[in-house]
């Protein structure tokens, strides 16, 4: 037991060590969560218990059958003749087997395995719904992620340019053709674009750390591959709003759930009124019995058993009459049930609906905003160049030449950050469609 548990124990430090090393990719990190989460495990564990309730209710079906072995034994004196008593023992011995058989109770037996069949099938889509939910969650961190790394990327490239600045203008001060203040501004500049580093690769880490902690992995030395995302373009969105909601509203799980708990509260409604019908019942028994003494000549304990048998069969018929309204009243808070069911069905359909419509409108101002910051990139990178051009002639200063690289900056970054919420967005409406 001692070797299996140090085995187990270096099991989990290589896998963590594993963990740790390895480059994560999006479908490990989706697998991952899928086989860790603990919601999905919990739904997992659920599952397993609608098919034992499936068990049970089959057993319902199934006879009764009980035994019985009983002894006694009774020591003292007694009185066998006036004033003349006698030690006495006194054994006996009982043993018998008996079974029951429902075999009519209002269709309730029946109407419990339909319930524990469409209980099981409502926890799988429910199960499916949490592994949707997680997956669509893990990629959104994911790409979260990716786009950090594209902003660490141009906060050092921004560095690297300030870098050039500086030596850049150093130079033209020590030729006499740039004022010291131009250095100390271009010093500024290149010391706040470090500082803009700083806080890239603050963002970049807590990225990281976030999805660390949604796949429940250590962070230490977590990292995951860096997709190529080509340039999005409006082929990516769609046209048309009315295939997404038809096919949403017929196979999503939360759909496919509220239409099952309407199942379970009608057949709950059926459990209910089974109340108002007779049961019946049958049953066999065997018993036989043997005693013993030592004042008196006793068979056999085989030929007393043999000699002191019987058998027995019954039937039991039990009509309600008056159960103090028990009945009525769970037969009206079942019908209660449908009716908030069949409203949950509907406010389902109302959330679903919103969602994608809402996901919809997202995507395609996500699609015109994504244009046009293509196109202000573009301009400010001319604008930029000219900039660059003017300056090293004397014709433009170095406060309006850093306003200029400002401007391609921000162009820049709402570039990066059109591109992934246009991504995400259109991959909000591919995972209502069904697609992964």
């Amino acid at each position: 037991m001692k070797k299996i548990k140090i085995l187990k124990f270096c099991m989990l430090i290589a896998s963590i060590s594993f963990a740790q090393d390895k480059i994560w990719t999006l479908e490990q990190c989706v697998d991952h969560a899928l086989e860790n989460n603990i919601t999905i495990l919990q739904a997992e564990n659920s599952l397993l218990s609608s098919k034992q309730d499936i068990i049970s209710a089959k057993g319902n079906f199934l006879p009764s059958i009980n035994s019985n072995l009983s002894g006694g034994a009774s020591l003292g004196n007694i009185e066998v003749f006036p004033g003349e008593f006698r030690d006495r023992e006194f054994y006996s011995t009982s043993v018998g087997i008996g079974f029951s058989q429902s075999v009519f109770n209002g269709f309730r037996n029946i109407n419990l395995l339909n319930q524990s069949k469409l209980n099981l099938e409502r926890n799988q889509f429910e199960l499916e719904k949490f592994k949707d939910d997680i997956s669509l969650n893990v990629a959104n961190t994911y790409l979260n992620v990716l786009f950090n790394k594209e902003n660490l990327e141009l906060a050092k490239l921004q560095v690297e340019f300030s870098e050039f600045q500086v030596n850049q203008v150093k130079t033209l001060v020590e030729a006499g053709s740039e004022p010291n203040s131009t250095l100390i501004e271009t010093k500024a500049t290149y010391s706040r674009d470090i500082q803009n580093l700083t806080i890239a690769e603050n963002n970049h880490d807590l990225a990281l750390l976030t999805l660390a902690q949604l796949l429940q992995l250590p962070y230490e030395n977590f990292d995951v591959e860096v997709i190529e995302i080509d340039t999005p373009s409006a082929n990516l969105m769609y046209n048309d709003i009315a295939p997404i909601l038809n096919y949403a509203l017929q196979n999503r799980n939360e759909i496919k759930v509220a239409e099952r708990d309407i199942d379970l509260a009608k057949l709950g409604t059926k459990i209910s009124k089974s109340a108002y019908l007779p049961n019946v019942s049958m049953g066999y028994g065997f018993n036989a019995s043997a005693n013993f003494s030592n004042l008196t000549e006793d068979d056999e304990l085989l030929d007393q058993l043999n000699v002191n048998k019987g058998h027995s069969i019954n039937m039991n018929i039990s009509i309600p009459i008056f159960n103090r309204n028990q009945t009525k009243a769970q037969v009206k808070k079942s019908k209660i049930l449908e009716e908030t069911t069949n409203l949950a069905l509907e406010q389902a359909k109302i959330n679903l609906e919103s969602t994608i419509q809402r996901a919809f409108t997202d995507a395609r101002a996500a699609l015109k905003s994504y244009e046009a910051a293509q196109l202000s990139l573009q301009s400010q990178e001319v604008a930029f160049q000219n900039s660059q051009e003017r300056f090293i002639i004397g014709a433009l200063n170095s406060f309006d030449l850093e306003q200029s690289r400002l401007r391609l900056i921000n162009a820049r970054s709402s570039l990066i950050n059109a591109k992934y919420d246009f991504i995400f967005k259109t991959k909000v409406l591919d995972f209502y469609l069904g697609k992964r």
